[in-house]
């Protein structure tokens, strides 16, 4: 820890910087550890195999004090949670369950527990997980069906509830639950597994106040107070001033129109404004998205032009404020559909903030990436099964760097479920899984390149497809070339980016994603680098 800690408030100077340096690692620990228990004890592929979880501790009155390197889009919206969990009066030994997009949750399939930590029977902090169940009812297998018009059809909504109550199971809780999934032993089990990390958490938290006592309280205070001052030194030094951008999101599910999303960032001294206002208003599909996610997604930015060493917790969003229309796409009234605001505005959300402040900080805005999560969803009515997966595709190129190939980009951080796992756990066969050639855009720096996954499905099945930037290229910068759009196949035939389609056993759906943008003019690419190209197939020379 660098010497801005000797800053910190006088209440907080009784913990020297070594102590503290020691706190905050093992807090992190903490939070890593609970992540560990929820995978290694999760049911479902989507949790065990693609990690589409994340984990957190928060003080008693509801700020993040550590997480877990995990999805950005989860750990951005879980302080909404825990405010809403606060209001509830919890109390040693309960574990309260919220899903409710409008109040606390992300979207439907999203389900967070909370826990008390209470070591010593009295509340002295939260522990927090939250992960995507493959199936939590609603109109179609998946819980994610592209045509949504509202959130009733989407899933059960669950407004924070006590799932435990005084270390109590709440049966009618659990019955509820399960009467109202396609999958619910798989269900039980995962939610089994976020419980023992909670649980984990709070087993942690006692061994560590045993060792520190109260200096372990005064650490949650001083580790957030580091951050701020961290992120308030990195904005300072930025250059003042008012930058703006717009986007689209292609469509809605319900009809194609394009679908605005407008910005002003807003950069005085050590504090940053992000204003949403002139983005559409609320749509009739399901890609509104929860203020709390239009949020996530402005903290993850402001955590990737900023120095990524800092802690993160409460303290990096307090010199951070968001705003958007009431009843536009980014702040929607209820009972609007929401499903797809989480997986796909939310990436809209990063790009155009992104592109916004890439004339402040042109040295750390790389060019577009997919902007997609590109949601394949495959399951049956009966129940029988669910399979979840977003899938990877092209980074865009950096100042000074080409783009990843092939992998999550901006709001997500999930694996890929391993065609192995996949074939033995559901009625599928991965035809192909490979790297677009030529999908990255070309530069002086080339994007990444997307991925071509085809599945054939060996049941009649329903397949969804939650997907953007099908007609709107992933942007070059400074001179680089567009990436290549995605392309979604249902038997060889194109279908669109929002669709949900009913197919016989022996069908196959091919997902090709986009690839990153292109940095700087193509004309400067290093001659060797266009030879690597080459060499390693990844521009296609037919």
């Amino acid at each position: 820890m660098n010497d801005e800690a000797t800053t910190m408030s006088d209440e907080q100077e009784t913990i020297d910087p070594v102590t503290l340096e020691i706190l905050r690692n093992q807090l992190e620990s903490v939070a890593t550890e609970m992540g560990h228990v929820l995978i290694r004890g999760a049911y479902s592929p989507n949790i065990k195999e693609r990690q589409d979880c994340s984990t957190a501790l928060f003080d008693a009155s509801g700020r993040m004090v550590a997480q877990a390197e995990h999805i950005p889009v989860h750990l951005g919206t879980m302080p909404d949670a825990v405010d809403i969990v606060l209001q509830k009066d919890p109390k040693p030994g309960d574990v309260f369950i919220v899903n409710d997009p409008f109040a606390g949750g992300t979207h439907l399939p999203d389900i967070t527990l909370v826990s008390t930590i209470a070591p010593n029977d009295e509340v002295i902090g939260y522990a927090v997980s939250r992960a995507h169940h493959a199936d939590v009812g609603g109109s179609s297998p998946g819980s994610m069906p592209p045509g949504a018009q509202e959130i009733y059809e989407e899933g059960l909504r669950l407004p924070a509830v006590r799932l435990v109550d005084g270390g109590e199971p709440n049966e009618a809780v659990h019955d509820l639950i399960r009467a109202n999934v396609r999958t619910p032993d798989e269900r039980e089990a995962d939610l089994r597994a976020q419980r023992a990390a909670n649980a984990r958490a709070e087993e942690r938290i006692g061994e560590l106040l045993e060792e520190h006592g109260s200096t372990l309280l005064d650490a949650f205070d001083a580790v957030i107070e580091y951050s701020r001052e961290r992120v308030e030194a990195e904005l300072d030094a930025l250059p003042d001033g008012t930058y703006r951008a717009q986007d689209i999101l292609e469509g809605d599910g319900v009809t194609d129109d394009d679908i605005p999303i407008e910005v002003a960032v807003t950069i005085d001294g050590a504090s940053i404004a992000v204003d949403f206002a002139g983005t559409a208003d609320q749509v009739a599909g399901n890609l509104n998205a929860p203020l709390s996610v239009a949020k996530s997604a402005v903290y993850f930015v402001v955590r990737a032009i900023t120095d990524p060493e800092i802690p993160p917790n409460h303290g990096c969003y307090e010199p951070v404020s968001v705003s958007a229309p009431e009843g536009s796409v980014l702040n929607p009234d209820a009972p609007a559909a929401v499903v797809g605001g989480n997986v796909e505005t939310s990436q809209r959300v990063m790009d155009v903030t992104l592109a916004a402040l890439a004339t402040a900080v042109p040295d750390r805005v790389p060019a577009g990436g997919q902007g997609t999560m590109n949601n394949l969803i495959i399951g049956d009515r009966t129940g029988d099964f669910t399979y979840y997966e977003t899938i990877g595709g092209g980074f865009g190129a950096r100042p000074g760097k080409d783009g990843m190939d092939g992998v999550q980009v901006g709001m997500t951080n999930t694996l890929n479920t391993p065609v192995e796992a996949m074939e033995t756990e559901y009625p599928l066969r991965v035809e192909r899984y490979a790297l677009r050639p030529s999908s990255g855009g070309d530069g002086r720096y080339r994007g990444g390149l997307g991925l071509e996954r085809t599945v054939t499905v060996e049941t009649d099945a329903t397949v969804s497809l939650l997907t953007e930037r099908r007609r709107t290229a992933p942007a070059g910068i400074d001179g680089g070339e567009d990436g290549a759009t995605g392309e979604n196949l249902v038997d060889g035939e194109s279908v669109p980016a929002k669709a949900s389609v009913d197919v016989e056993a022996g069908s196959t759906v091919s997902v090709r994603t986009p690839g990153g943008g292109g940095h700087g003019d193509p004309a400067e690419r290093d001659p060797g680098a266009r030879e690597r190209d080459r060499r390693d197939g990844k521009v296609d020379e037919r």
